[in-house]
Parts: structure tokens; C-alpha cells; sequence
């Protein structure tokens, strides 16, 4: 047989190629709607199974279809094997028996083939097929896409004379590997139509690219009468793609998984090393079958559920291997603190094994056991209940599966960290204390820390210097330092203990382009979350990150016959007193000394690299467990120079990992060249565990001895500070800077991101990237070694042969200095552009455009020309420069960051063109919403009178409305008020990570619009708290849409590497528009590190996109606007041909009406009065409409000319024509022209002639819902316009999503925000979807009897919603406390009042203004960002309460006095009631949650008010400190005893 089939099996090269990216970053990502339903009494039954199906079809909303609409992204099931279903095909007897349900070619002939393959080597390992089946299906409900792509579903029946079921599982999962391994290696086309869902003696999997209601009917198996099982997995895809993939569809073999893996290409380098550790668990022989493990072809998904397999298959419960990959954030955790055998197992475990990192609901079961667990942080829905015969139900969303209620016993919620199962064989439901208990008792994991960690006493700082001045300037010289670098990042963070801020993005050449010579960190770019997993904040959430480490030889945790110690580190960042110490300790070291000979030349770089490797593996296989890479020269020399810390840390790293010795030693770096945060998360996330920056504490301890930092210090000027804090604060900076970058990817823990690789490359070329830094993305080429050396030899000769020199060089990469690096915002071309624009001369901007087209490449659109193929045509034949700037637009800078005057100017100009403004996030002022008719002949206007240059039917209304993270003025009067909402996931200046207003621009009337307290800082949260994953934003396009159904809803991202797939999802999810914006844009405050050095071009974010969505037939359903550094025509049409349809601008906006660039945005200090609260200085604005105006028709013109030269009539015909560009950079650029343009050029040719995609749906519709069938009903037409009341009776299912919020746009459309006086009161029933009480408005008033899932009360501005559990399931349950509404409700509420007569989820009242509510039971993270209104929670709260709360009350009634370890006490501190006046407002809020719900609990504390008062805490943020209900001076004190904590 073998000799057969040799000719399928050819001796095929390893051959790997890096520089789009890992398939799992650029072609998929996807999320879900997952659950399971399972018999505790471990009864199998059919009707079991049709409640799986029910809650797939319940739970269609979260997922997806193909481009064609019909195909689903795929749903599947699950389940036990059904013996009663197979006995004809297994002898009636299921003892000893598999069964493999597998997917194979279409052609017949292929599936022969396949089949031989099975065979051959289900016989080697002496099993037998008794029986092949073809598994019965109905084609005709497929959709077009699913049906063309159909594969050949056949089932195989294996009989195993082994007694064991263990055993003979073992042994069916090392045939399965054998059989992929075998065809993966064999030259076969139908290679990626094979796959076997599942190979198993206890359970089955029936998958499909399909729709959820479709599952049942393809797969008629599972409709029979004798399909029977006691549990079934049930999981709906959202995918990111819509290429058809059948085997994508989920649950996998082992889990079903709804979410994100940010680590991943850190988790599979990790795998491979750890593979040889095997040995201690598998025999060789089935270890060389298993390898290896994952693979960087498979999603995230599939190698997270290799990784449960493959630790299954070594004997550990499918629970522990859960807690194991996906720990909770277990330290500092009151639920756990007491329980030290569970902090010890999770301490223990993650030495050796890296969290899984990001978010997700994994469900899981080997057949044995299934159960579900929530990432550390939370970040997906996960409700459960319980029922009286015995069934437990979990779910993405609550009401997917109709039971009676007088039939539950428990609703709850599965919480941050926490894991819920069910023993089947025991029938033991194991809830997450009780699990977790038994997992830790398995071992003395106390014992074992023992035997193994050391942990390592931080040792003090040097207090004297080591360097002379001149000598100190060298080493600074030679490793790239300048005079920015040290002035603006070093001393600033040794002073200030935190990262310098700067604004106005950055406009410099990419680091490839430069002139100027760059250290080899600049030439990566941070990677960071948007859309498909959220940023997590590092500030208010710090309890889940941690900087740990731990060094050494992790190859002893594994075999208990070696000794040794595992070190243990707080921090990554070490002094030069600490890696002395390490390096005497009982661990063995050695050190790699990075230098390489220059006299040599450049060739010399990469053979001493590839020496210092061999060298490195050689010390590791000696026994060496800590690489000590180090270039600290003894004497500085001309003929030896070092090699890049990065580089040689990365190849070392990349070299031992494919030796498979990896996890034998850990690297420390020693190194000069580490000083900005991003050089220190580019060497750990390229393998480093410790740094040693020896130079930049040498710098430090040098600036603090300086006089001028003396005796800044003796007058107050900064801080004052010894030098051992100096060099703390440095290190301080550094370790926040650190956590920053991390969370802006979504990742909580260092040692995930270590090996992770979360950047893309701009810049260097393959062969580089292939030898260091392997599975990155590098996708423009770049540097060889040989020019890379180059520019290291300049920094060498810089230090050695200008021995004179007395300061550093300054390059100008930050400010602009005259003589310097290239900044496209110039005073020469600011100056230009104000005449230009105030003059309106043609002659002034062809001076300011020429200033533009002759500058040094600086993007990469400038490597670009245009290359026609007309004949030109007269300019009069072109589209009108009117019709061109209706599809202009600014950027969204808030009114908060801009002036008053700034913001409407702008906004007045557009509408006047035609073209649109964005409102930014903060709101608006319905004022805006008029059209002026009062102008006078100055142009000033009583209405708006702090403009000047208007013009009657000017309006300053922003057509775009923004909707970003911290939801500040999104009210339902701003929403309907909008011709588009555009959802801000990222900024280009600083993508991943949140926002400031500082308190000094909270002006009265900024307070005002955002519904805040003047003077209080306003915190912008990384993430939107309702976008978690793609599902969500799905959620939020489809509030958007319901609450303004003419409003296109656009959605806003940055460019990075995997935008594309991005971007199909967002497609998907119904959004109207996508927007791309560079990594160079940005107006307002954001760190330093992040302008310079997150995200990448427009240019290659915008080609990957409409690339991709044209590949998946889905460019139609979005119109692409691009924006970042737009100044001129020729960027309009280069943007165009690249397949942009609208432009924005957005710094050359605010330059042409009055900007100067003094670059102190951030400050309020603005000189013209553009980016200023002050009054003082926005009386200096120069700025009117007309300008901008006039700056938008040149640029028009400028572009109706190119078109004319082309050959073109109008934009429209050269959209997406990318063969009209071709390169033009040979010989123009200093460093290389090895760059490759080719993702710029590379665009799918049958588009070209094919226009329709251009073809766009107005607004896309949610479709039919509830609100509709409210609204054209005729008594609630009428109250509405008579203003009278109505009630009215409803039922509700999971399904009726963002009920409300179109009644409430429809009434704000008519009465704005507080107008209308009627009553609608809504009584519903049943389970009501996500976001009910959607931006609610007064005068609507709801009350559902039921549960609710996520988002209840999301924006709610008035009104009343009351949400009560059934009565039949409280009759019997009220002692309990069940969870009835989900997660993130009340998200940036603005009024009305919230009741609920149950618990919350995580998250409750997040970003609440002026809301007030009452709650019986909160989640993690309650009243995060509040920035007023009351909360009172009558019960059990999580962890992390009122983090980053700045304004509002809340009370806690905390009868078990542990509240205080659940407290985020940074900014508030909490006190017992001690005014009347307080209270009152929580008696009154009492008494009417008590009339409104019939609370128990609220009966129970109002019947023994004077004994149970005094078990409230009232939480208070600073700016109520002062207010009658908190302070006695202000009001009655009703305790003689005070109580207060801070």
C-alpha cells in the first residue's frame, strides 16, 4: 500500500514566506453567538437536541452570511455520539468503537483517494473501518456560495479491540494526527478540501457554512427521532471573510470558541520549543505522529484547540487544561485571596505556560465533561440557568431557549475568569470556586514554587555615574541618541515618572524614506486592537496586567528528576546592581558579547549573526539558562561597532526556537540602545525576558547631577527627586509605557506579549525578516544587511570621528528645526496656504502646491506617479469642482480639543461646499442644528455671534456625528440630527488607546454639551465597552441604524496590517461606510511613542481593504473614505486610484482657517485661539468660513486639472483604476531601492472594467422590527402628536433587538431631547434582546417582565425603563440572586431612571452622566468613567468598582462589610450616609424601586431604615465632595460618628 501511494508523497522544500502576514492576521478572524445545553442526570434525548437548534436560530443575530446572503459563516453542533442512530452501521454494539465524521473533495475520484489515505493508515495503527457512510443532507437549503463549495460529508466507523475508552480515545486522536500529517505532507489539490471534524468514541460534530435555522434541515440526522444525546455545544459564526470554508465552521474537536487570541503567534513559537518537553508525557513514537502541535496556516481557534488536545491527551481533566491556557487575573482577587492552593496552582502553571491572551468564551467537553470559561477580563457575554429537571443552559444571550420559568431554579452569569461545568459521568455541576479547589488539590503546587522559584529582591540603583560628559556624549552618539530623545523622552520621564505627550501627528518621512540615519526600532510599527477584540485600559483595569517574568530553564517544571531554580521578576526592567546579582546566582550564565568588525565591511553584519547564533545554542546545550546579550564595549573602538540589540536578541531568539531549545534558557539584554517604551516592547515581544538599559540609567543619573536640574528642582520647576528616584521614576515611565502597549493589542500579561511579535515591519527587507524576525509582517521590503549596516556605520563614524562635538545631534524627528528632517507641516507651507486661502489667488497656491510636489519622499504615495491611458481632454469636459468637494470632508476633532469658534467655522465651511464636517466625540449644541437667517452685512450673526464671515442659510450642524468611546452627548436630539454617525473604533495618532480632556479645558459650556462637571477631567475609554468583537459592532451599526434610519452609519480605522478582514466584517455587520485613517493623523494630546510609532500608512491600509472586500464581493456594501495627511489634488487622486471614494482633511483644515502649528494643542495654551478653551485666546481666532471654502475649491480645481491631463471626466471613473499608478522611486531614495510597492499595485484586474461595486445602497435597513409596528400604529401616532398617554401590552424574545430606540428618534426628530410631554408606557414580556431601551427618551417609559441581555438603557436620556424578573420564577426564587439584565448597561446614559429587580453584569452604568438607577447585584468594573447621576446597587458588587469615576454618587449596601476589597479607591473614597440629604436620595430612590419593581430587598432595608442604613456605603468621586448629599458642612449631619475612607 505504501508504494501505492508513493507518488502522492514527494519530497517537497520548507519554503516560507512572510511578508503579507500570518494567514490568521490577514485573511480570518471571526465571533459568535456559543452556548451549550446538557442533562446533568446525563440523559440522552432528542428533544435535547432540537432545544440546541432553537437556540442556534435565537442566536442568528451574532452571526453571519456570505456576500451572497444566504450562505452563513457557519453554524455547527456538538454532541454525543447517538449509538441509537448508528446501531445499523456498528453491529448494534458501541463498545470499542470511533466514529470519524470528516469532509472530503467533491470529485469523486479525489474522495477515493482520500478514503485510501484513511485506510492506510487507520491499519498501521491497528484499527479497522467497519463501515464508510455517506451522511444524508438536503443541498436544496444551501446558499449559492455554501452549495458550490459543498465538500463530500462521510462518516467512518473504527472498531479497536483496546478495552480502555481512554485508551482507545488516545489512540483515535494520534490516528487523526497521522492522517493530516500524511496528507499535509502529500502533493495532493484536494490538500484544503480535507478535514475531519471529528474522530472520537464519545462525541461528534455536525458543522457546516451555514445558517442557523438551515443546520437542521442540511443535516437530516439531526432531525431524526433517534438522535439522542445528553448534551450538544452549540456555536453561530461571524466571520471576518466570506470566502467559503466549511472546515472554518465551529465547534472545533475539542471547543467551541466566540473570540480572539492576540498572542497567537508568541503561543505557537512557545509550542514548537515546548514540543520536545513531550517527552516527559508521550512516548517518541506517538510524539513524532503528534508534531507539530499548531499551525500558523490555522485560525486561532483550531490551534487553541490543538493546544486542549494535546494537553488532554496527557492526562489532564479538559477543566484544568481550561485554567491552565486561559487563567484568570487571580492576583489581588477577594473571591480566590483565601484560597491559597488555587493562587498557587495559577502560579505555578504560568511559569511554564503563557496565557492564551485575549478574549473569549471558550465552551469545551471531551465527552466526559463540558463546561464554559470566560477570559480574565469579561470581555465576552456568558448567561446560565439552571433548571429543576436538571438541565443547565449556557449562552451567548439569555431567552435562546424557551423554558417555562416556574421551571428555573437559577439565572446567572459566568463572570470574568471564571469557568461553569458539568461532570457527566459524576453528574456533578462544578461552579467556579468549587472547580477551581479541586484542579489545585490535584497537586502540592506550594511545594513545588518552593522546589523551584526564587524569588529575586529588587536591588538599589547606582547613585554615581560611570562616564565622564564627553564619554557619555559618545556612547550616546554611537547608539543613536539625540538631543529630542534625551530633552524630550529620557529627562522627562526620570522627572515626571510617565511618558512625554505631543500633538499634531507626525508628518516626518517613514524611517525607510528618511535621509537621515534611524535606529532599527523605528522601523516598526505597533500592532493594536480594533473591531475584532477590544484595547483594554491599563489604568483603570491594572488588576488584570501584570509585567511578571520569570528566567531560567523551564524544562524543569516539566521532568521532577532535574533541580533547579526558575527566577521570578515584577518588572522586565533591571539595573546594572540586578544583572550583576543575577548573573553570580546559582543559575549558570553566559554572555554573548553583540559586536561585529567594521573593517570587515557590511558583509560582516549578518555572518557575525549567524556566528553569535551557533554560539548561543552551543552555551544552551552546555547548560547555560540565562543568555546575557550585551553591547557594553570595555573601550569604545573604531574597528568594532555593535549589532542592533533588536536584531541580534530577535535572530538569537528565532535560531533557538527552531532548534526546538527555546524554552531551555531565557534572554536577558544588556544594552545602550533601550531607552523610549516601544524599544523596550519591541526586544520583549522578540523574545527578551530582562533588560538591563545601562546607558539611559547613566543618562539619568548625569541629568540629575546637572546644575540646571538642580536648581530647576530648588525652584519648583519640576519635581524635586533623588537620584535613585530619578532613576525609579525612569523606570516607572517605562514599565507603565509598557503596559500601555500591551493593552492597546488587548493583551494583559507580559509574558503573553513576550515572543508575540505585535508589530509590522516598515522597511527591511526579506532577507533580514527571514533570518530574525520570522512570522512578522513586511510588506513593503526594505534594508538588506548590507545597507543596514550602512546606516549603523554612520552612528559609528558619527561617535568616532567627530571627537569635538560637545551636544548631541538633533535631527528635527520631532519638532520641526530648520536644516532637519522634512515635516510636511512646515512654517514655509503654512505660510503659503494662509495666502493662498485669504486671498484667494490661483498664482499664491501653485506656489504652496509646488512646496508640496518638490518636497523628499515622505509616504508612500510619493513613490508613486501617475501613468494615463487617454489621451487628455479640455478641463471643460471635467466634473465641476462643485460636485468634486461634496465628497470632502474634515476630520473628527471634538469641541473640547478645538476652540468653539474652530469647531463651527469648520463645520459652517463644509456645509456651505456641500462637503461634511464632523462633530468629533462631546456632543453638539442643538443651536448648531439652525439655519442662519439673521446675518448682517458684517457677516456676524445674534445667534452664533462669536463667528465672524457668515452668510445667511449657513448652518454650523456637523453632518457626521461621532459616536466614539466615551459616548459624551450622544443623545437621541444629536443622533437624529445626523445625515451620518460614524463610529470612532481608533484615532491615527494614538490607535488602542483612550483619551484625556484635560480638566482645564472643561469649560462650563464644554460641561454643558457633555453632560459633565466643568473643571473634572473627562476619560475617553480605549474601547468602545459595547464593541468587544465583531458581533457587537454588528449590535451598534444596527442601534445606529434603528434609532436614525436615514443616517448612513460609517465606521472608522486605522490602518495596520490585517485591516482588510477587518473591514469585510464591518462590512458584513451593515455598516454604510468605512473610513481608513493613517498612522500620521491626530490633532490633540497623545504620547510621544505612540504618533511615532503605532499603525502604518493609508496607503497600504486602504489597498488591503478594497482589495479584500472586492475579493469577497462585498465592496458594494461600503463606500471607502480615506483620510491622514491630505493637502493636495494629487493626493486626492492618488487616494482615488487606490479606491477611495470621499477624502478627509484634517490638520491642513485647521491650518488654512488659522492654525500656525505651534504644536501646544495639548497645553490649552494655543496662540490662535484654535485648540483653547481660554476666552482670552479664542478671541484671537483669525479663522471664517470662507477660507476653508476657498482651500477646498483649489484643491477641486487642482484635481479636475490631473483628470483633464489623464484623459478622465470625473472621479468616478478613475475610483479603483490602481493600473493608472506605477512606481517612481528608483535612485530617488538615500537608503535602498529594494522597496516593493506591490500590495500598492497588486489589485484584482476583473474590477478594473467592472464598475458595479461603485454601485452603493443609500443607507442599508435593520429590516423589519418591533419599533416599526410601535411607531405606524395608529394610538401611539396620535399620542405622540397630541401628547397625551398610552399604555400598551407586548411580548418580546431575545430577538426584538434595540427596542425603543427608533420610537425614541422619532420623538426627539419632533420635541429634541425634552420637549415631549406625553406618556408611552410599554409593558413587554419574555426575554428582550440586546440594548433594550435603546438611547431612551423622556416621556417613554418601559417595563419589561423577563430578562434582558446586554446594553439595557445604552444611551438612555430620559424616561423609565423597570426590568422584573417573571413572577413565576420569583415566586420560588427570591432569595436568590439572579442575574436578569446583561452587560455594559446604561453605557453613557445621559437621564432617566433605571430599576432592576435582579443582578447586573459587568461593567454597570460604565460612562453614566446623569442617569439614575437601582440595582440588586453588580458585575466587575460598576460605574467605570461615571461622570454623574446616582447608582445604588442593593447586593454583591465586583471587583474594580468606580475606577476612573469622576463625578455622580453611588451607594452600596454591603451587609457582609467587604466592599472595600472591591473598591478602585485611586480617584473616589467611599463614607457611610452622613447628611440628610443624602439620605433622602437614597431613601427616594428606595421607595420607588420598591413601588416599581416590589423589591424585597427594598421592602426589606425601608421596613429597618435605621438599622440598615448604616450598612451603606456612599461612593464619592472629588467633585461631589462638596455637595449637600456628601458633606455635613453643606448640610445636616445625620451620624454623630463619621465614617470615611479614602
Amino acid at each position: 500500500m505504501r508504494k501505492n501511494l508513493h507518488f502522492l508523497i514527494p519530497n517537497i522544500s520548507n519554503k516560507f514566506y512572510y511578508s503579507e502576514g500570518q494567514p490568521w492576521l490577514i485573511k480570518e478572524k471571526d465571533a459568535c453567538g456559543v452556548g451549550f445545553i446538557a442533562s446533568r442526570d446525563n440523559i440522552a434525548s432528542h428533544k435535547l437536541i432540537m432545544q440546541a437548534i432553537e437556540a442556534l436560530i435565537f442566536m442568528e443575530h451574532r452571526g453571519a452570511c456570505s456576500a451572497d446572503k444566504s450562505s452563513g459563516d457557519g453554524a455547527g453542533l456538538m454532541t454525543s455520539i447517538p449509538w441509537k442512530l448508528f446501531k445499523p452501521y456498528i453491529n448494534n454494539s458501541e463498545d470499542h468503537v470511533g466514529i470519524g465524521m470528516c469532509f472530503l473533495p467533491y470529485n469523486r475520484i479525489e474522495v477515493k483517494e482520500a478514503k485510501k489515505f484513511i485506510e492506510w493508515i487507520v491499519r498501521e495503527e491497528s484499527l479497522q473501518i467497519i463501515k464508510w457512510r455517506e451522511v444524508p443532507t438536503n443541498n436544496e437549503v444551501l446558499g449559492s456560495e455554501a452549495y458550490k463549495n459543498k465538500p463530500t460529508i462521510l462518516q467512518f466507523f473504527i472498531k479497536s479491540k483496546l478495552s480502555s475508552k481512554y485508551n482507545l480515545e488516545h489512540k483515535l486522536y494520534i490516528t487523526r494526527k497521522r492522517i493530516e500529517k500524511l496528507i499535509s505532507k502529500s502533493y495532493v489539490k484536494w490538500l484544503k478540501e480535507f478535514y475531519i471534524c471529528s474522530l472520537s468514541s464519545k462525541i461528534i460534530i455536525y458543522k457546516g457554512m451555514v445558517k442557523s435555522a438551515v443546520l437542521g434541515q442540511f443535516y437530516q440526522d439531526l432531525l431524526h427521532i433517534d438522535y439522542e444525546s445528553p448534551f450538544a455545544i452549540y456555536h453561530r459564526r461571524f466571520s471576518t471573510n466570506t470566502m467559503p470554508k466549511w472546515a472554518l465552521a465551529q465547534p472545533m474537536r475539542l471547543i467551541a470558541h466566540n473570540g480572539e487570541i492576540n498572542t497567537l503567534l508568541g503561543n505557537l513559537n512557545w509550542m514548537k520549543t515546548r514540543e520536545e518537553l513531550l517527552s516527559n508525557i508521550y512516548n517518541t513514537k506517538d510524539i513524532n505522529h503528534i508534531k507539530p502541535i499548531c499551525n500558523p496556516e490555522s485560525s486561532d481557534s483550531a490551534n487553541l484547540d490543538s493546544a486542549f488536545e494535546v494537553l488532554l491527551h496527557a492526562n489532564l481533566p479538559i477543566h484544568e487544561v481550561s485554567l491552565t491556557l486561559i487563567p484568570e487575573a487571580y492576583k489581588n482577587n477577594p473571591e480566590i485571596n483565601s484560597h491559597t492552593d488555587i493562587i498557587n496552582f495559577y502560579e505555578y502553571n504560568s511559569i511554564y505556560q503563557e496565557a492564551w491572551d485575549g478574549p473569549a468564551l471558550v465552551i469545551f467537553s471531551d465527552g466526559k465533561i463540558i463546561g464554559a470559561s470566560l477570559d480574565r477580563n469579561g470581555l465576552r457575554p456568558a448567561r446560565f440557568c439552571i433548571t429543576k429537571d436538571n438541565y443547565i443552559i449556557v449562552a451567548s444571550e439569555s431567552g435562546v431557549i424557551n423554558i417555562d420559568q416556574s421551571n428555573i431554579i437559577k439565572k446567572g452569569r459566568i463572570g470574568p475568569g471564571q469557568t461553569l461545568a458539568l461532570d457527566l459521568e459524576n453528574k456533578i455541576i462544578l461552579e467556579d470556586l468549587e472547580l477551581k479547589k479541586q484542579v489545585a488539590k490535584k497537586k502540592n503546587y506550594n511545594y513545588l514554587l518552593n522546589l523551584h522559584r526564587v524569588v529575586f529582591n529588587n536591588k538599589d540603583f547606582l547613585e554615581e555615574t560611570n562616564k565622564s560628559e564627553n564619554e557619555l556624549l559618545q556612547w550616546q552618539t554611537l547608539f543613536g541618541y539625540t538631543s529630542e530623545d534625551v530633552e524630550l523622552t529620557i529627562e522627562h520621564m526620570a522627572s515626571q515618572g510617565k511618558e512625554p505627550t505631543f500633538c499634531m501627528g507626525d508628518d516626518i518621512p517613514l524611517a525607510i524614506l528618511s535621509g537621515k540615519p534611524h535606529i532599527l526600532y523605528n522601523y516598526f510599527k505597533q500592532r493594536f486592537a480594533q473591531v475584532t477584540n477590544p484595547a483594554i485600559d491599563p489604568l483603570r483595569e491594572s488588576l488584570v496586567m501584570s509585567l511578571d517574568t520569570y528566567i531560567g530553564n523551564k524544562e524543569k517544571l516539566f521532568n521532577s528528576s532535574i533541580e533547579g531554580k526558575i527566577l521570578y521578576f515584577n518588572s522586565p526592567i533591571i539595573n546594572e546592581s540586578e544583572l550583576e546579582r543575577i548573573q553570580k546566582s546559582e543559575l549558570k550564565s553566559g554572555t554573548i558579547n553583540a559586536f561585529f568588525n567594521v573593517k570587515q565591511g557590511t558583509t560582516e553584519l549578518k555572518s557575525t549573526i549567524l556566528k553569535l547564533c551557533q554560539e548561543a545554542e552551543l552555551l544552551v546545550k552546555l547548560g547555560v539558562e540565562i543568555l546575557v546579550i550585551s553591547d557594553r564595549f570595555t573601550v569604545l573602538s573604531e574597528d568594532y561597532t555593535y549589532i542592533p540589540p533588536l536584531l541580534i536578541t530577535a535572530a538569537i531568539h528565532h535560531h533557538l526556537i527552531r532548534k526546538k531549545i527555546r524554552h531551555k534558557s531565557s534572554i536577558i539584554v544588556e544594552t545602550a540602545q533601550a531607552w523610549s517604551t516601544h524599544h523596550f516592547a519591541c526586544l520583549i515581544s522578540y523574545g527578551a525576558s530582562l533588560i538591563c538599559p545601562y546607558l539611559v540609567l547613566e543618562t539619568v543619573r548625569h541629568w540629575w547631577k546637572n546644575a540646571k536640574t538642580q536648581s530647576l528642582m530648588q525652584k519648583n520647576k519640576i519635581p524635586v527627586c533623588t537620584i535613585k528616584e530619578a532613576q525609579e521614576n525612569y523606570k516607572k515611565a517605562v514599565e507603565n509605557g509598557l503596559l500601555k502597549i500591551l493593552s492597546k493589542m488587548g493583551i494583559s500579561l507580559l509574558s503573553s506579549y513576550q515572543g508575540a511579535q505585535i508589530f509590522e515591519i516598515l522597511g527591511l527587507g526579506a532577507e533580514i525578516v527571514n533570518l530574525a524576525f520570522t512570522g512578522s509582517t513586511s510588506r513593503i521590503g526594505g534594508l538588506s544587511f548590507k545597507e543596514l549596516a550602512n546606516e549603523i556605520i554612520i552612528f559609528h563614524d558619527l561617535a568616532l570621528k567627530n571627537l569635538n562635538k560637545n551636544k548631541l545631534n538633533n535631527y528635527g524627528f520631532v519638532q520641526y528645526r530648520p536644516g532637519c528632517e522634512y515635516h510636511l507641516n512646515n512654517p514655509d507651507m503654512a505660510k503659503a496656504l494662509h495666502k493662498a486661502v485669504r486671498t484667494y489667488k490661483t498664482e499664491f497656491y501653485e506656489g504652496y502646491k509646488n512646496i508640496l510636489y518638490n518636497r523628499p519622499p515622505t509616504n508612500l504615495r510619493d513613490l508613486l506617479q501617475i501613468k494615463s491611458d487617454s489621451p487628455p481632454i479640455s478641463i471643460d469636459q471635467v466634473e465641476s469642482a462643485s460636485l468634486i468637494v461634496n465628497r470632502f470632508c474634515t476630520g473628527g476633532m471634538s469641541l473640547g480639543a478645538l476652540s468653539r469658534e474652530a469647531h463651527e467655522t469648520l463645520a459652517i465651511a463644509m456645509n456651505r461646499l456641500g462637503g461634511k464636517s464632523n462633530s468629533g466625540e462631546g456632543g453638539e449644541d442643538p443651536i448648531r442644528f439652525k439655519i442662519l437667517s439673521d446675518v448682517d452685512l458684517t457677516g456676524h450673526s445674534p445667534l452664533l455671534p462669536h463667528l465672524k464671515g457668515l452668510s445667511n442659510g449657513d448652518t454650523a450642524n456637523s453632518a457626521i456625528k461621532q459616536i466614539a468611546s466615551g459616548r459624551f452627548g450622544v443623545t437621541p436630539e444629536y443622533l437624529i440630527n445626523a445625515k451620518q454617525l460614524e463610529i470612532k473604533i481608533a484615532q491615527g495618532a494614538k490607535p488602542g488607546e483612550g483619551g484625556q480632556l484635560p480638566g482645564k479645558k472643561v469649560s462650563p459650556y464644554i460641561a454643558k454639551l457633555r453632560a459633565c462637571k466643568p473643571g473634572v477631567p473627562l476619560i475617553s475609554p480605549p474601547p468602545h465597552h459595547d464593541i468587544y468583537s465583531i458581533e457587537d459592532l454588528s449590535q451598534l451599526i444596527f442601534d445606529l441604524h434603528q434609532i436614525n434610519p436615514k443616517a448612513k452609519v460609517s465606521v472608522k480605522l486605522v490602518a495596520s496590517v490585517g485591516i482588510g478582514t477587518i473591514a469585510a466584517g464591518v462590512a458584513k455587520a451593515n455598516a454604510d461606510i468605512i473610513q481608513i485613517s493613517g498612522h500620521d493623523g491626530g490633532t490633540g494630546a497623545s504620547p510621544l511613542s505612540s504618533i511615532k510609532h503605532a499603525g502604518v500608512p493609508w496607503e497600504l491600509g486602504l489597498t488591503e481593504v478594497h482589495k479584500t472586500l472586492l475579493s469577497n464581493n462585498l465592496r458594494n456594501r461600503v463606500l471607502l473614505r480615506v483620510d491622514g495627511g491630505f493637502k493636495t489634488g494629487l493626493d486626492i487622486v492618488i487616494a482615488s486610484l487606490m479606491g477611495a471614494e470621499e477624502y478627509g482633511f484634517g490638520t491642513v483644515a485647521m491650518i488654512a482657517t488659522g492654525c500656525i502649528m505651534a504644536r501646544i494643542c495639548h497645553t490649552n495654551n494655543c496662540p490662535v485661539g484654535v485648540a483653547s478653551q481660554r476666552e482670552d485666546l479664542r478671541a484671537r481666532y483669525p479663522g471664517v468660513p470662507e477660507s476653508l471654502v476657498n482651500f477646498c475649491m483649489f484643491v477641486a480645481e487642482e484635481v479636475r486639472s490631473i483628470l483633464a491631463y489623464m484623459g478622465y471626466k470625473s472621479l468616478k471613473d478613475i475610483i479603483g483604476r490602481y493600473n493608472l499608478l506605477s512606481t517612481n522611486y528608483i535612485n530617488t531614495l538615500n537608503k535602498t531601492n529594494n522597496l516593493n510597492l506591490y500590495d500598492l499595485l497588486n489589485l484584482p484586474r476583473e474590477f478594473i472594467n467592472d464598475r458595479s461595486w461603485l454601485e452603493h445602497e443609500y443607507v442599508h435597513s435593520n429590516g423589519p422590527v418591533l419599533d416599526d409596528i410601535l411607531i405606524k400604529s395608529s394610538d401611539i401616532e396620535e399620542t405622540i402628536k397630541s401628547q397625551t398617554n398610552i399604555d400598551k401590552h407586548l411580548k418580546i424574545s431575545n430577538i426584538n433587538r434595540s427596542v425603543g430606540g427608533r420610537l425614541s428618534g422619532y420623538i426627539a426628530k419632533q420635541y429634541g431631547n425634552n420637549d415631549f410631554k406625553g406618556k408611552i408606557n410599554l409593558h413587554f414580556y419574555g426575554s428582550a434582546g440586546q440594548s433594550f431601551g435603546l438611547f431612551n427618551i423622556g416621556g417613554l417609559n418601559l417595563r419589561l417582565i423577563g430578562e434582558a441581555n446586554d446594553y439595557v438603557g445604552k444611551g438612555m436620556n430620559g424616561g423609565e425603563i423597570v426590568v422584573i424578573p417573571n413572577n413565576q420564577f420569583y415566586k420560588s426564587n427570591f432569595q436568590t440572586n439572579n442575574v436578569i439584565i446583561g452587560n455594559t448597561c446604561l453605557y453613557g446614559a445621559t437621564g432617566g431612571y433605571l430599576f432592576v429587580k435582579g443582578q447586573a453584569g459587568e461593567r454597570f452604568a460604565v460612562r453614566n452622566s446623569q442617569a439614575q438607577a437601582v440595582v440588586e447585584g453588580v458585575g466587575d468594573h460598576c460605574c467605570e468613567y461615571m461622570t454623574g447621576g446616582v447608582v445604588v446597587v442593593l447586593g454583591k458588587t465586583g471587583r474594580n468598582f468606580a475606577a476612573g469615576m469622576t463625578g455622580g454618587l453611588a451607594y452600596v449596601f454591603d451587609k457582609d462589610n467587604n466592599f472595600i476589597d472591591y473598591l478602585n479607591s485611586e480617584i473616589v473614597k467611599i463614607q457611610k450616609v452622613i447628611t440628610k440629604s443624602g439620605e433622602i436620595q437614597l431613601k427616594s430612590l428606595l421607595e420607588q424601586h420598591l413601588v416599581k419593581t416590589g423589591s424585597l430587598k427594598a421592602k426589606e432595608i425601608l421596613e429597618n431604615w435605621s438599622t440598615l442604613l448604616t450598612y451603606f456605603w456612599q461612593v464619592v468621586p472629588p467633585s461631589e465632595a462638596d455637595t449637600p448629599q456628601t458633606n455635613p458642612n453643606m448640610d445636616t449631619l445625620i451620624f454623630d460618628k463619621q465614617v470615611v475612607i479614602k
